[in-house]
């Protein structure tokens, strides 16, 4: 007997998304984790990189996301299969400020992305090595964008990167996955560069 219902996967992820947000009660990481399944590490980096991804000074205020972000990149790195956090960080709500204000935008450029983003090359992206390799590169910028200096800006381009490399992974597109490596070493190199000469300033 056919029938007409439409399961998650078919959906495109801007809409999962909108959905998984628009769902009454606490949005929490472990909600996140239980709702995306097998995506979940790439919708974690996607979702806690998304703040400093945006051009604005956070003052060191993406700290936290930032840290959990590293252990879930070391769990990748480690070849696990669905993404473990300690019982407090999952029961921790996502600010308010990334429900009403970055997740919103970042869903409008998802439907952007999705526009021209096709499955290319999805066998690499699944590949146990090259998985262990995104997380290593995604741990590296985690700590760029965390030792930036605070009011700077410089943690948003090590963030970018990581959130399109989180977007290639969803969309299983390689393109968008060196697209976000590119993103994340200009970052880097900026953050070494520009945070060096700040603190030089700030010390003379």
């Amino acid at each position: 007997m056919p029938h007409n219902k439409k399961t998650i996967t078919e959906d495109p992820f801007s809409k999962q998304l909108s959905v998984w947000l628009s769902k009454p009660g606490a949005k929490t990481l472990a909600d996140l984790v239980d709702h995306f399944g097998e995506k979940s590490f790439a919708v974690l980096f996607l979702l806690l990189m998304a703040l400093p991804a945006l051009p604005i000074p956070t003052g060191g205020v993406t700290h936290v996301f930032e840290i959990i972000c590293m252990l879930v990149a070391l769990e990748m790195i480690a070849g696990l299969r669905t993404v473990w956090l300690p019982k407090k960080w999952g029961a921790k709500p996502l600010p308010k400020s990334l429900q009403t204000t970055a997740l919103p935008k970042l869903i409008a450029l998802l439907q952007k992305v999705e526009r021209f983003s096709r499955r290319r090359l999805r066998g690499v992206l699944q590949n146990t090595l090259v998985i262990r390799l995104i997380g290593l590169f995604v741990f590296a910028l985690c700590v760029f964008a965390f030792i930036a200096p605070p009011f700077t800006g410089l943690d948003t381009l090590p963030a970018l990167g990581i959130v399109t490399i989180s977007l290639a992974l969803i969309l299983e597109d390689i393109v968008l996955s060196v697209i976000g490596v590119v993103l994340g070493a200009v970052g880097a190199g900026l953050v070494i560069a520009l945070g060096g000469a700040a603190l030089k300033l700030l010390f003379h």
